[in-house]
């Protein structure tokens, strides 16, 4: 240890560790400090990143001086202390804990499913070997324990299995009572679900009220399987051998937070994912992360290039009653057959009707070297800007309005700084489902006395940790934000030196909030005044406080504005540019973040280089060796919209390429959106299923998952981090990269990626140079060695910067430009017609449009149908019950799903989850735009509710069992 180690004013703590002197840092425990020497104590109770407990003592050691022995796990040494952790008398003492914890293991395994024993090798012919039980049995064999036959005797009496969670078994039988499963749920994950009940022999874990688990709360984020060291908590998937073939690091690729995982292998499958101790996660998990891993092993993957067949008529009626077999719709092709027809009718439309008659949506659930090549083709290839992908349908008026004030569309300071927060405002975000590790971060810090202020028109589950709660009317955001900047203005709250120093155009924010005091803002938002009044002056007077939001923010027609708000009311406080201040809006995909860096939208080249700015355009077509487009391309919606257009329109869209988007899905007014795709001449789809979308094709392209592949992303927090490939592409499917570049090729382009998975280190190495303003000092080998860096990293030697604008913000004056807001309403109100207010978005089981999470059997059967999500007086005056069918009818369309019973969503109105084909949300949404970020308004439409109508049948070709390779339509979950 070096004195750089330690906190300033701190230093080592030098004690005697079995004869030698040994370091500890201030406050370190003695297990940790002999861990560090290369001196093994047993620990079954302790974890790192736990509390220690102490309670097993298997980690006890001699102190000279002591009568009786201590548990190293939380006793921190102090000068001059003399232990013994190695000698008779310890030793011991360990062993003598583990004999007698492993005396009462079921003594022939794990009998739990189809009578397997779950021992590897000769099970059930007499002559089985020793069953395993994680840790205990690992520190009983390095510790040459085993359990003599008198006490084996003795041995408490069998504990009944719990099988009824889909995700995890439950084997108390196994339990050793350590705790760390109670730790691991209240005290990390914070779900207060798991407890320890009853006293002396009778005691044991329980889940809520001794529930079974599938009856409890439990929201399996699986902390207490990952914390369990005997396998009395073990995934289902692991139930029986333990042996793994291989483990492969990656990134979670689901939301985000961007949580590092490691991949279990055996016989080339996927049987577990365990947390890794990354920047944005440290070990943790959710549900998605850990459970809803075997959509890659679904039997629906594509397998093989589809080409529509001929005389097939692309109608987009086909999605409200689809065939159960594509062979009714495509038949099979070689990969030569297939790109030559995708890219060649592609260049042959280019060719006809100009640049301006292809598209192509990319995706953010692939890699940053992937989103790079994929705009470069469009932009080189294609020879236009339209290209987008899912930024526009969430975060891209947030980018908009921080692009414009603070000169860059990423977050200011990563999730974590909550820990450095006296205060924090969620808005617009259900964290606990859309994020749930970075949630972790927020009610660990509130359990440490940070205040939390939820400011939403739904009371969600982060509602228990708030401080206070701001239960705003949907469509009034500005309102709210304005009224709380009018007051840290007009009380002299606001920070002068920050602003003189640092802010622009603060006259007019001052003059335009003068009329928006909190009186009068109240009946409009619904907060009283004094509530706002209150959460403005403790916003303001923090030390340090921070502001994240989601989508509800962003997804209105005045999302730009709801964050050139939040921009204002961070500026005026002063909050912005230090640890545990700024900004953030939370990222929905794993990826959003790295693919707008990329350069995958309209707009912007990468790193958000304007396309109309002349210099940042010539540095790129010497790059690229490539004329560019001078002007801003279309965006998701305007496409669509230009599909349909009149063929005398010379920028009507012919062409399109979608690669892992799912716009048949995630549009808004979807039968536009459907009629849209449907009208194209040519549509080129590359997935991994049969998606929506890709039922309208021409051409379908068997693309690979992110299990199969190596690449980049970046998360929320701006970490770029290393995903792994841990198995192959299942049968003829292809490497995305690989397939970019094919048809790059029959585009004209002559492209020479050369090296392991096509090139993708040296694709990187190029992205790199095109941001090198951002990523620089972030080479290949450097991620290959950390796996995650964050940026602005300039250098090799630059560790990367989580919090940004210390100083200067990018912009030309080097000062955040405040730009005033005024109430503009929603585009579609309430009447008398449809008097309900629809919210649209994500649940914390699935995620997107569904197309990977309700392919995973665990998420699956956990949140198996479409539900609508309101009040219990609004279920009372509509006459019915949790469970029952109701009718959800907008001016575009109707879906029928069943209702359930949530108290935090406000009277009038309803909240549906956009996952589910069966009733896709977006078929009620409509299309009216941002003006500034483009984006749809899913956050706010009308709606009308009936009682009963009629479920439309879960497809059979899609989320829930495609038609297999084989033809055989296959449904892996039926559900009552």
């Amino acid at each position: 240890m070096s004195a750089r180690d330690f906190p300033e004013g701190a230093g080592p703590v030098t004690f005697t560790l079995d004869g030698r002197s040994v370091d500890a840092g201030p406050g370190e425990s003695i297990w940790s400090a002999a861990k560090r020497q290369g001196v093994e104590i047993p620990n079954l109770c302790h974890k790192p990143g736990l509390r220690p407990d102490g309670n097993c003592r298997a980690c006890v050691v001699e102190i000279e001086g002591e009568r009786t022995l201590a548990p190293s796990c939380c006793r921190a040494p102090t000068p001059g202390m003399k232990v013994n952790a190695s000698g008779d008398r310890p030793r011991r003492s360990q062993k003598m804990v583990l004999e007698m914890l492993l005396s009462d293991m079921p003594a022939q395994g794990y009998k739990w499913l189809d009578g397997n024993d779950g021992n590897d090798g000769d099970a059930g012919k007499g002559n089985a070997p020793a069953p395993q039980h994680g840790e205990l049995s690992d520190w009983a064999g390095r510790m040459q324990v085993s359990v003599r036959p008198a006490l084996a005797a003795i041995a408490r009496e069998p504990v009944a299995a719990d099988m009824s969670h889909p995700a995890m078994a439950v084997n108390l039988d196994a339990c050793i009572q350590c705790n760390r499963c109670v730790r691991a749920c209240r005290e990390e994950q914070m779900n207060d679900v798991i407890g320890y009940a009853l006293r002396g022999s009778a005691s044991k874990i329980v889940f809520d009220l001794d529930d079974p688990m599938a009856d409890s709360t439990c929201v399996a984020c699986g902390e207490c399987v990952q914390a369990c060291p005997t396998g009395a908590l073990a995934p289902r998937t692991r139930v029986g051998s333990q042996k793994v073939d291989r483990e492969v690091d990656s990134v979670c690729p689901f939301c985000g937070v961007g949580c590092l995982i490691t991949y279990q292998v055996r016989d080339e499958r996927i049987v577990a994912v365990e947390g890794r101790d990354g920047p944005a996660n440290h070990s943790r998990l959710c549900v998605k992360g850990r459970f809803g891993f075997d959509y890659a092993h679904h039997p629906g993957r594509l397998l093989k290039p589809l080409i529509r067949k001929e005389g097939v008529a692309k109608d987009p009626a086909l999605l409200d009653h689809p065939p159960g077999d594509w062979r009714e719709v495509f038949r099979e092709a070689t990969w030569d057959e297939a790109l030559a027809l995708a890219g060649g009718t592609l260049a042959a439309l280019r060719d006809a009707h100009g640049p301006k008659s292809l598209a192509g949506f990319g995706s953010a659930k692939g890699s940053n070297e992937e989103a790079y090549l994929f705009q470069k083709l469009v932009r080189t290839g294609f020879g236009s800007n339209n290209v987008d992908h899912c930024t526009r349908l969430c975060h891209a008026s947030s980018v908009a309005a921080l692009l414009e004030g603070v000169g860059s569309g990423a977050v200011s300071n990563p999730v974590g700084d909550v820990a450095h927060s006296d205060l924090i405002i969620v808005i617009g975000s259900n964290p606990t489902a859309n994020h749930p590790v970075a949630a972790t971060w927020m009610k660990n810090a509130a359990r440490r006395g940070t205040r939390i202020v939820l400011a939403d028109p739904r009371i969600t589950d982060i509602g228990r940790h708030a401080w206070r709660v701001m239960q705003f009317k949907p469509d009034t955001d500005v309102a709210m934000l304005n009224a709380l900047i009018h007051v840290i203005i007009e009380e002299g709250l606001a920070d002068d030196a920050f602003i003189g120093e640092r802010a622009s155009n603060f006259e007019a924010l001052r003059e335009n909030v003068r009329g928006y005091s909190p009186e009068a803002m109240a009946p409009i938002c619904g907060v009283p005044a004094d509530t706002l009044r209150e959460v403005a002056r403790a916003y303001a007077a923090a030390g340090s406080a921070m502001i994240l939001w989601g989508m509800g923010v962003s997804q209105h027609v005045h999302g730009t504005d709801n964050a050139r708000c939040l921009i204002a009311l961070a500026t005026v406080a002063g909050q912005i540019g230090r640890a545990g201040t700024g900004l953030h809006p939370l990222r929905g995909q794993n990826n959003v973040q790295g693919a707008s860096d990329a350069g995958l939208i309209p707009m912007m080249l990468p790193n958000y280089q304007r396309v109309d700015n002349s210099a940042a355009r010539a540095w790129f077509e010497n790059f690229w060796g490539r004329e560019l487009d001078a002007t801003p391309g279309y965006t998701v919606v305007e496409i669509m919209h230009k599909a349909l257009a009149p063929d005398s329109d010379p920028h009507k869209i012919r062409g399109m390429y979608i690669m892992g988007e799912n716009p048949a899905m995630s549009d808004p007014d979807l039968h536009h959106a459907r009629h849209a795709l449907a009208s194209l001449q040519h549509l080129v789809v590359q997935d991994i299923f049969m998606t929506e979308t890709a039922w309208l094709a021409d051409v379908v392209l068997p693309a690979s998952a992110w299990p199969e592949k190596t690449g980049t992303v970046s998360n929320t927090d701006r970490m770029v981090q290393m995903g792994r490939q841990a198995i192959a592409p299942p049968g003829d499917a292809r490497h995305d990269l690989w397939i970019i570049q094919q048809l790059a090729l029959r585009m004209g382009l002559q492209w020479h990626y050369q090296g392991a998975d096509h090139g993708v280190a040296q694709v990187y190495d190029e992205m790199r140079q095109a941001m090198h303003a951002a990523i620089g000092g972030i080479t290949w080998q450097r991620l290959e060695r950390e796996s995650s860096v964050t940026y602005p990293c300039l250098s090799a030697d630059d560790p990367g910067q989580p919090v940004v604008f210390t100083e200067r913000f990018p912009t030309p004056s080097g000062r955040v430009k405040l730009v005033p807001a005024d109430i503009i309403p929603a585009a579609e109100r309430p009447d008398a017609d449809f008097p309900f207010v629809l919210i649209t978005g994500r649940q914390l089981e699935h995620w997107h449009t569904g197309s990977m999470t309700r392919r995973a059997s665990v998420l699956d059967a956990i949140e198996p149908q479409a539900t609508a999500s309101l009040c219990g007086d609004d279920m009372q005056a509509l006459g019915v019950e949790p469970g029952d069918v109701i009718t959800v009818e907008s001016r575009r369309g109707s879906v029928a799903l069943h209702a359930r019973r949530d108290d935090g969503t406000p009277r009038g109105s309803v909240f549906i989850p956009f996952a589910y084909y069966e009733a896709a949300a977006n078929v009620l949404t409509h299309s009216e735009l941002d003006p500034f970020g483009k984006i749809p308004e899913f956050k706010y439409c009308a709606v009308r509710l009936s009682r009963g109508g009629q479920p439309v049948a879960r497809p059979g070709f899609g989320p829930h069992g495609d038609a297999a390779a084989t033809g055989a339509i296959t449904s892996p979950h039926v559900h009552a």
